[in-house]
């Protein structure tokens, strides 16, 4: 379960390694800032602060500069510097959208509801700052005690239909916590109605039913979420729970929590490359807040992840409680950016110590496949992906990932009828898969066998992928393996505008150019097959091929 995807379906159904900042006081205005911009690229927080810092030693009434520090400081969770920064933010620049809403937030902390509505207000002038506005203005009159004013700000996002189910999931949790139980009632179905694949709706609904000890209900939501998404470990606690009749705590203890939960919401949804520096400030902004802390300490962590920052997101996890059901996930994560750190052993050692405590646990037995697999330990790879498909449930055994990965590890151990016989089990649960489609047909292709089958593979591969330069390149050798050297250079010429950086697809088009009579050319490409770190083992071949021409030791084939 990969807890990003999961709470992004809230409401709806090249290793970054950190720059060590060595701040001179004597360097420049410019070079300070220039740095810090440097180090914002990289995502390198703590770098560009004090590069930030720096600059502002120098120029402290900058307002670029206050406002760079402002957002940093907010990315980095640092939210009483933030609080301070945003009132010299709001200084300047009155309408700062996020300062308004930190300055909001602060007041809303000390239960000055009034003068938090009147920040928030202030931010709502773009349809991310509306919707933030009034989920935290509702959950501020919930503050007060005053069901109706909330739902009637809740209202206000009637205006966009893509608010209705954050105005729906709300209304549920702000009546739930008013104790209005029969509006909490209607408001929960109503939200379940509208987003029952939601984890966070499906949690809070299942919530409130056990409460109400109507336990067959809820077990009936949480067994109806878990058909849909076979695995999540949350509801499967709950459900644990549901049976034995333990009674859960309220979902929204505080109005803080709720507030909290708006900004979960928001994070959560916002998981696009567009906004997802957006979605860092509202998760730690809600953790701040003490929301829901291992779901929201996990969102932050995979937030990092995609982000490729790495560190800060190993850094993340490892803030999970050991206590916590989200524990395991977190460690399984944790070896997962390890291992983008290129730290495999510390990455195994992690996944061994989840797998000796809980030996059963598909996740980490496929986690660790994939590392050894990744390093080349094949023999270990096929091991961990063998246990990984006697594990499969009977509703999972359809995983034609697990099978294609242990075929590769078997190729790459030259077990050829193993290998062949795992991505024909693949291409039986995925038929239409291009990635085995494509490793199968090349496979047959470089061997010279049932070549009419294997070549109809990949042009089906290049039919669903056309634009993927290593399924083109198979297609392009699979003329080349035919002579047929025109249509091998066409198809070559295109995987190599597609990936201009991989090595073999270069040697292909160098060897397609020599047999087409552009030997110059072959030569050309042979030569950037070499600058571009090809595999140790291809290195000699591509060497005496720039040195001797291309030298044919294989007779046509014939399909």
């Amino acid at each position: 379960m990969k807890i990003r995807i999961a709470l992004s379906t809230l409401l709806f159904c090249s290793t970054i390694v950190a720059a060590q900042a060595d701040v001179n006081p004597e360097t420049s205005f410019a070079g300070n800032y220039l740095a810090g911009r440097t180090a914002g690229r990289l995502r390198d927080v703590e770098a560009a602060t004090d590069y930030v810092e720096a600059a502002l030693k120098q120029d402290p009434s900058n307002p670029i500069l206050i406002e760079r520090l402002f957002q940093l400081e907010l990315s980095s969770g640092a939210i009483p510097q933030a609080e301070a920064t945003a009132e010299k933010v709001v200084s300047f620049n009155s309408q700062q959208r996020m300062a308004r809403i930190v300055l909001g937030l602060k007041d809303f902390r000390n239960r000055r509801y009034s003068q938090a509505r009147e920040n928030f207000a202030e931010a709502a002038y773009t349809p991310v700052g509306e919707l933030t506005s009034t989920l935290l203005t509702a959950w501020s009159y919930a503050g007060e005690g005053s069901l109706n004013a909330a739902l009637k700000e809740l209202d206000k996002l009637d205006a966009q239909d893509s608010f209705a189910n954050f105005k729906a999931f709300h209304a549920a949790l702000i009546t739930d916590f008013l104790n209005s139980s029969i509006r909490s009632e209607a408001a929960y179905k109503n939200a379940y109605e509208m987003a029952g694949t939601s984890l966070r709706v499906v949690q809070a609904y299942g919530n409130f039913l056990a409460r109400n000890n109507r336990w067959p209900e809820a077990e009936k939501i949480y067994r109806s979420f878990l058909g849909e998404v076979k695995q999540n470990v949350l509801i499967e606690t709950a459900l644990a729970d549901v049976i034995a009749k333990k009674t859960p705590d309220p979902f929204i203890v505080t109005p803080g929590a709720g507030a909290g939960e708006a900004l979960f919401s928001l994070a959560a949804a916002m998981n696009d490359e567009q906004s997802i520096d957006i979605a860092q400030i509202y998760a730690q902004l809600a953790l701040s807040f003490n929301a829901d802390q291992p779901v929201t300490q996990s969102l932050l962590g995979d937030i990092y992840s995609d982000m490729k920052a790495y560190q800060a997101a190993i850094n993340a996890f490892e803030l999970v409680p050991q206590s916590s059901p989200l524990r395991t996930y977190a460690d399984t994560q944790i070896a997962i950016n390890l291992q983008r750190l290129d730290k495999s052993q510390d990455a195994i050692a992690r996944l061994k110590s989840v797998i000796d405590r809980e030996p059963k646990n598909l996740d980490a037995w496929i986690s660790i496949g994939n590392i050894y697999r990744i390093t080349e330990d094949f023999d270990h790879a096929i091991e961990a992906y063998t246990k990984a498909i006697d594990l499969l449930p009977a509703a999972e055994a359809n995983n034609w990932q697990l099978y294609y990965n242990r075929g590769t590890a078997f190729d790459r151990q030259k077990h050829w009828d193993k290998s062949e016989a795992d991505f024909r089990k693949a291409l039986a649960i995925s038929k239409d898969e291009p990635s085995v489609l494509n490793y199968l047909g090349y496979s047959m292709i470089d061997r010279g066998v049932k070549l009419d089958e294997a070549i109809a593979m990949v042009k089906k591969a290049v039919d669903l992928r056309p634009n993927d330069g290593y399924i083109v390149d198979s297609l392009g050798w699979a003329y080349f393996v035919l002579r047929d050297y025109e249509q091998a250079v066409n198809y070559l010429e295109r995987a190599v505008d597609l990936n201009p950086a991989d090595p073999t697809i270069a040697e292909h088009l160098g060897d397609a150019y020599w047999h087409a009579g552009r030997k110059t050319e072959a030569y050309f490409q042979w030569q950037h097959a070499k600058d571009n770190h090809p595999e140790p083992a291809d290195l000699p071949k591509i060497e005496a091929k720039i040195k001797n021409g291309f030298v044919d030791t294989k007779a046509a084939a014939t399909p």
